[in-house]
């Protein structure tokens, strides 16, 4: 369900690395095992103005510079925006780098390429690694459960062989925004929240422009208050009953815009996600008792209900589900033999007012005020050292949550 475990990595031939870790399971992923989209899908999704997009992101959002070095990378179905992305950066003096990510390439590459390669050293990755100080990445994904019939062994193995290049983006504080934040419109998706293909684009690329001067406000807000505090206590309709301690721990926001504050912070202070609206940071280590109940997510298509995850100290003791999607969810998390997979690694907090739920759908999402997402393994998105290839997490939606006993967030909605 993170899709954050490789966003930075975005050089051409680490796109399929890129594609695969999509698959893994924070996200809805899909049930198809063929590209799907068809032209009137993609005209629909398309439905923008890609320049006014590309021209806010180039100027607003990551402050492209002369002479720097942007790499830029999405499917087809958003080629205006992509040339567009890549005509404004040059505009501003800048390098642009432009690379194509398609469901087909991803698919052929585990039909095709030999297994052994699947933990051949990212050699020429890592040295276009050392080329960009920006990125810009649109979700290309466009059918659900694309890799379905991959073994979890495979996903594993370049999962693990891609972290090495998203570790040198970090290191190197390559400003980074990642267009779709498990919302980018496409049928599947517009289906599992109830609504129609044209309604979701609507209120997604509305989402993506949005002023954001309220959400940076929203988030700071939010960062001071969580920053004085100790312990969390969530807990939710559905069970989820954890405490966690946050003693001392450094929260990001991710609001929409990269300042020049955030250049000077660096590493996740660097990465935005849009649609935007999120404070995030990871928990303080060995902390963490309780269970997480998860009413519903995806993995590769397939739905998981009561997705229950048991803590004690920190770390994940069982996990427990039902739903098709449950068993090769949990066969995908075994292929994992990185134990730091196991250990409570991210608390993630949704403050934009203007995303909701809407009523069809029981999917919670990362950016909806009031929302929490918490979750096991890699955390180095939210500032943290874990590396795992892999997690187990999800959307906790209607929670209460306490901060050293006083009410933040009552049944899904901030207290003021």
């Amino acid at each position: 369900m993170t899709r954050r475990i490789l966003l930075l990595v975005l050089c051409p031939t680490a796109s399929l690395v890129l594609l695969s870790c999509q698959q893994m399971p924070n996200q809805p992923v899909a049930t198809e095992n063929k590209p799907a989209a068809s032209s009137e899908a993609t005209k629909k999704a398309a439905a923008y103005d890609a320049e006014a997009v590309a021209n806010r992101l180039i100027t607003q959002v990551v402050g492209v510079k002369e002479n720097d070095v942007v790499f830029i990378n999405g499917g087809v179905r958003d080629l205006e925006l992509l040339e567009n992305l890549n005509t404004d950066t040059r505009k501003a003096g800048a390098w642009p780098l432009l690379t194509i990510s398609s469901d087909r390439m991803g698919k052929k590459y585990y039909e095709e390429v030999p297994e052994k390669y699947d933990t051949q050293a990212p050699d020429l990755d890592l040295k276009l690694a050392t080329l960009p100080t920006v990125s810009i990445s649109i979700d290309a994904n466009e059918s659900e459960g694309l890799l379905a019939d991959v073994s979890p062994t495979r996903l594993a193995n370049t999962a693990k062989a891609g972290q090495p290049v998203g570790d040198l983006y970090l290191k190197r504080n390559v400003r980074s925004v990642a267009i779709g934040n498990d919302l980018y419109p496409t049928e599947w998706r517009a289906k599992r929240y109830g609504i129609s293909l044209d309604e979701l684009t609507k209120a997604f690329w509305a989402a993506v422009n949005t002023d954001y001067s309220g959400v940076q406000a929203t988030g700071e807000k939010v960062k001071t208050t969580l920053s004085t505090g100790k312990e969390l206590h969530i807990t939710s309709p559905e069970g989820t009953d954890l405490k966690l301690k946050i003693e001392a721990r450094p929260f990001f926001v991710s609001d929409g815009i990269i300042s020049a504050e955030d250049v000077q912070k660096g590493g996740p202070a660097v990465s935005v996600y849009l649609p935007a609206g999120e404070v995030y940071s990871t928990p303080v280590a060995g902390s963490g008792d309780g269970k997480v109940v998860i009413a519903q997510t995806f993995y590769q298509g397939k739905e998981i209900t009561n997705l229950t995850l048991m803590f004690a100290g920190g770390k994940m003791t069982s996990m427990t589900g039902s739903g098709a999607g449950f068993d090769p969810f949990k066969k995908a998390y075994d292929a994992t033999t990185d134990s730091s997979k196991d250990l409570l690694s991210y608390i993630d907090f949704g403050i934009n007012p203007n995303l909701k739920i809407w009523p069809a759908s029981k999917l919670g999402n990362w950016v909806q005020a009031g929302m929490v997402s918490i979750g096991t393994g890699n955390n180095t998105w939210a500032g943290g050292d874990n590396k795992a290839a892999f997690d187990a997490g999800g959307h906790l939606g209607g929670c209460t949550v306490t901060l050293d006993g006083k009410t933040i967030i009552e049944k899904g909605e901030w207290k003021s």
